[in-house]
Parts: structure tokens; sequence; C-alpha cells
């Protein structure tokens, strides 16, 4: 059965708001709020991104502008007396390529707790930016979308049993049809779950009716 064909490079932002590592620490705040964004790449050279400068490397100027820090804070009270990207930073920067997944980037997203990855290619030079939101854009497909691709990739692959049909409301996609062989089920139930825009799957299959 056939995965998802979306990748990175499709819902990234192909032009990305970056800074040097000389940028002073009010005019990264400044472009934040300008841009509306959680983060920043930090670039040397010709593009390459060598870290990335997020809300939260800025926060320790006014968290520790009155308190001392406590045992376990010092790495981050450190950033306090930071004046400019380079001290700043985060680095080395969490990065993801054009043609990752849509799941690989959330799941990177997930497991290094930020909001925004910069997108680079093979030696590390900046091509856009790919945020939480830009990977929920799939599930602005219309119904009609999803089910056009479902019946195309899925159910029209050699593979899938004949005579099953497939309505999505609201992302929600059912399969309904006769299904001789059982086993079938949790394989299929992968296949339309994998179309980018499916929410959830039903399966209405004659005597094998599940909610996968």
């Amino acid at each position: 059965m056939p995965a998802s064909h979306y990748t990175v490079s499709d819902v990234m932002t192909h032009t990305a708001i970056a800074i040097g590592r000389d940028a002073p620490y009010k005019e990264i705040v400044a472009l934040l709020d300008q841009w509306k964004v959680s983060a920043l790449p930090v670039l040397e050279g010709e593009g390459r991104v060598v870290g990335v400068v997020s809300e939260a490397d800025l926060l320790p100027k006014e968290e520790f502008r009155l308190d001392e820090p406590r045992p376990g804070e010092f790495g981050e009270a450190a950033k306090a007396g930071a004046l400019r990207a380079g001290e700043l930073m985060s680095s080395p920067a969490v990065t993801v390529h054009a043609d990752a997944t849509l799941a690989e980037a959330a799941r990177i997203m997930a497991t290094r707790k930020v909001k925004r990855l910069p997108v680079v290619n093979e030696i590390g030079m900046l091509e856009g930016v790919v945020s939480r939101s830009d990977l929920l854009k799939v599930f602005l497909r219309t119904d009609g979308e999803i089910e056009e691709e479902i019946r195309r990739s899925v159910l029209g692959e050699s593979a899938a049993p004949a005579g099953l049909d497939v309505s999505v409301l609201e992302g929600v996609a059912t399969l309904r049809g006769g299904l001789a062989d059982p086993s079938l089920v949790p394989l299929l139930a992968r296949a339309v779950r994998a179309v980018e825009g499916v929410v959830d799957v039903r399966m209405r299959l004659g005597a094998h009716e599940d909610a996968a």
C-alpha cells in the first residue's frame, strides 16, 4: 500500500527570516515580534545554519533580572548577560531536510520540544523554515480531495480488494464493501490513514466492521 507523498518542501515557508551571529538582542526581539515567529535561524558564511535563537533563549534576561539562579539553572542564567545572537543561540541547530516526511518533522519537533525547524540542504545551507502550523496545513484539504486520493492511491492499487468504496466527512474516512479476508483490514486502515489530511478511519466491511 502507498505511503504519504507529502514532504516538508510541500508546506514549508521558502522565504525565511534569519539573522547573523552579531545580531543584537533588541533587534532579535523586534524581528520576532514583526514577523510573528517564535525563533530565528542564525547563519554564517553564505547561509549555513549554525544555531537558532528562540523566545526561550531570550527569556533568561527577564527571568534572572532580579532573582539569583537556583541549582540547575546556571546554564540558563548565563544567557541573561548575553547581548548578541552568537551568545544567545542554541547550537548546533535542530534542523530538517526538505525531503523529510511531515511525520518525521513532527517527530523531531515533539522530541526536541521546538516549534519551528530550519530546513537545510545536504551541506547545511538554509532553504526555508517549517513550523507546527505548517505541518497542520494538510488538514485543510477538502473531504473531496482526500476521498479522491484514497480512491486513486489505495483502492486503485492492484492489491486492494475489488468492490470497496470510500466516503470522507470532516476528514474521517469510511471504507465500505464486502471483504472476504479479515487479515486485510489493518493493512487497508494503515494505507488510508497514511493519506495526508485523514483525521480517522472507519471500516464498514460487511461482517468485519471496525473503527480502525
